[in-house]
């Protein structure tokens, strides 16, 4: 009787266990359904992604990378920078119409603008205004300008460009402004061997063309005036700056343009008791360094230092003649010079 009782729920316990056995499928299935369908919609967002990747490529014609995909994607963006492009274009065309040459408007790109009462322009597109036949070169610090009646090279920072082998003073240098080699737009025009013009009543530069190249330095400068010019800079300032080598040659060139003093360069330094180094004939036997050659060219093109314009008298002494009887101009490097 009590083995009937104990295996009574024995019997009951066994049902439960069957019962259980049969439910925990049913919960295994649900979660296989659902990892199932998980696994089914990453498959499609996979998919998804693939097409979309192939359908750039074939807007691409290869593969993208996502800097590629972003921008065939901005293809909206692609009428407001053809919008852009043609009002450039239209700018270039108009041109600046305060700048002419031989009564046509320069274009735009040549970029004038002016500054302490000097108009300046880009040195590549005011060349190619002027001739298109010209060829640019640049070296990573000069512009090079060719053609067959021009060689012309602008350094940056220098004092001076040549054209021709002419030495052309620049006081503020050659420049970069906006990307672009930046010189005065007339020691361009003077390169060109074009004329400059101003018409006040219409507020614009005109500009006609010459030959196309300046006089060459060889035929230009008179050699012997280079020859003692180029000493005597030598002589008393050819461990000085390229101006103050400049302004000690323009005190002679103003000698020699004022009828008080001879009409030559060597005569003005064969002046008694004017120029020491000149005596005995040792000033001829001097070599001049580069600098002062090209100090002389510079001042016999025309060059003129601004703070000692006009200046007759130089000298290195605290109690000369000079700084007594004569009106102070300026001091540069080792001199002091007086009108």
């Amino acid at each position: 009787m009590i083995r009937k009782l104990i295996s009574v729920p024995m019997c009951a316990f066994a049902l439960l266990l069957l019962m259980g056995a049969s439910t925990a499928p049913q919960q295994s299935t649900a979660l296989l359904a659902e990892e199932e369908s998980a696994v089914l919609d990453e498959a499609a967002l996979d998919t998804e992604s693939q097409v979309s990747a192939e359908s750039m490529e074939s807007i691409g014609g290869g593969q993208l990378g996502e800097a590629e995909a972003s921008e065939s994607i901005s293809l909206t963006e692609e009428p407001l920078v053809e919008e852009t492009l043609e009002e450039e274009q239209q700018n270039a065309v108009a041109g600046d119409q305060t700048l002419l040459i031989d009564g046509v408007a320069v274009p735009a790109n040549v970029g004038k603008f002016q500054k302490n009462g000097v108009t300046y322009v880009a040195l590549a597109p005011m060349a190619q205004a002027l001739d298109s036949s010209v060829e640019i070169g640049w070296d990573g610090s000069t512009a090079n300008i060719y053609s067959s009646r021009l060689s012309l090279s602008a350094k940056v920072g220098q004092l001076y460009l040549v054209a021709n082998g002419r030495y052309l003073y620049l006081p503020e240098g050659v420049q970069i402004v906006n990307n672009m080699v930046t010189v005065p737009l007339w020691a361009v025009v003077e390169a060109f061997d074009a004329t400059l013009s101003w018409n006040g009543s219409t507020g614009t530069i005109q500009i006609k063309r010459g030959s196309g190249g300046i006089q060459s330095g060889d035929s230009y400068y008179d050699q012997e005036d280079l020859f003692w010019l180029s000493r005597i800079i030598y002589a008393e300032s050819g461990n000085q700056s390229l101006e103050g080598q400049m302004a000690v040659g323009n005190v002679v060139m103003n000698r020699v343009a004022s009828p008080a003093y001879p009409n030559t360069v060597q005569g003005v330094l064969a002046q008694k008791n004017q120029f020491t180094t000149y005596k005995s004939g040792a000033l001829a036997n001097r070599t001049p360094n580069q600098s002062s050659v090209i100090a002389a060219k510079l001042v016999l093109d025309g060059g003129e230092v601004e703070e000692t314009d006009g200046a007759l008298y130089f000298d290195s002494s605290s109690n000369s003649w000079a700084s007594r009887n004569r009106e102070f101009a300026a001091t540069l490097g080792g001199h002091k010079f007086y009108y």
